[in-house]
């Protein structure tokens, strides 16, 4: 999910979007996001109904368009996207049900209800075995929660800072800075790799190398590639190591923050909101029943 993240919406520290006013989701707190999506995320595990989870889906692409920086390649991703993903998965994951049993389960009975469809009906047939409505309307309740796990999972971390994320565990979780700060450490090796590797590659395309064709020429770049890039990690891993020595990182049971994450009103204003959000999405069903 994390390219997927990146190619929606680029993540500005807390303290950057609320002095520079980025839209509400930047302004927030990664562990508030986390805390006020959670019950939902959980939630979707054990609920059956499709209600629900379309509820979820249709609140969380509201929240992510209003709430970040899309860019237009996001937003075309996000309206088009989830609907299509939601097409194919009600099929992929609706062959595999059994067509004699789906009519009868608790979650496809609802969806039926709903659209007045008979789950005997027959769409088509793969390898003589009949692909129903029922076992459809059961793939596609399946690919409601998966779908929804994802944005709802997303509306925690499309607008969160890794860094931001790190520094919340340290300062309000009380996780040991040893381990936060050396994750942090981790997770910057990441950009710089890709870099490093935009230049190895690059070189190799000045030099002439990269001129093979075909798989077997593909997985010859590649090993090829991977032999300097580790050695570049293994020399920015003894940078990074020798410098954490230097600062006597681990000597003392705390240390002094630089940058310090506050929680605002609007960070305990999210979190009523969202639980009572998912409270009624959870018992929508019933309710209208």
């Amino acid at each position: 999910m994390s390219g997927a993240g990146n190619a929606l919406v680029s993540r500005p520290s807390v303290d950057r979007s609320r002095r520079e006013h980025l839209p509400w989701l930047h302004r927030r707190t990664p562990l508030v996001k986390i805390a006020a999506t959670l019950p939902a995320i959980v939630a979707m595990f054990v609920v059956r109904d499709a209600f629900s989870p379309a509820l979820l889906i249709l609140l969380c692409a509201l929240v992510i368009l209003s709430g970040t920086r899309l860019s237009g390649r996001g937003t075309l991703l996000l309206i088009v996207g989830v609907p299509v993903v939601l097409a194919v998965l009600s099929v992929t994951l609706g062959v595999w049900v059994d067509p004699t049993v789906a009519a009868e389960t608790t979650s496809a009975a609802p969806l039926l209800a709903v659209f007045g469809l008979d789950g005997t009906s027959t769409i088509f047939e793969i390898a003589g075995r009949p692909f129903t409505v029922a076992a459809w309307a059961t793939g596609l309740g399946t690919a409601l929660r998966l779908v929804a796990i994802v944005l709802l999972s997303l509306v925690g971390g499309i607008a969160t800072a890794g860094d931001d994320f790190v520094r919340s565990l340290v300062q309000h979780l009380r996780v040991p800075y040893r381990f936060g700060y050396a994750a942090m450490a981790a997770f910057r090796f990441v950009p710089r790799f890709r870099s490093e590797l935009d230049v190895i590659r690059a070189a190799r395309r000045v030099r002439g190398i990269d001129r093979g064709r075909g798989p077997i020429a593909w997985l010859r770049s590649q090993l090829d590639v991977a032999i300097p890039l580790l050695a570049g990690a293994l020399r920015h891993a003894d940078r990074v190591a020798l410098s954490m020595d230097a600062r006597a990182f681990g000597f003392a049971s705390t240390r002094t923050e630089r940058h310090v994450l506050h929680t605002d009103t609007g960070d305990w204003v999210l979190l009523p909101i969202a639980w009572a959000t998912t409270a009624f999405a959870l018992l929508a069903p019933s309710l209208l029943s």
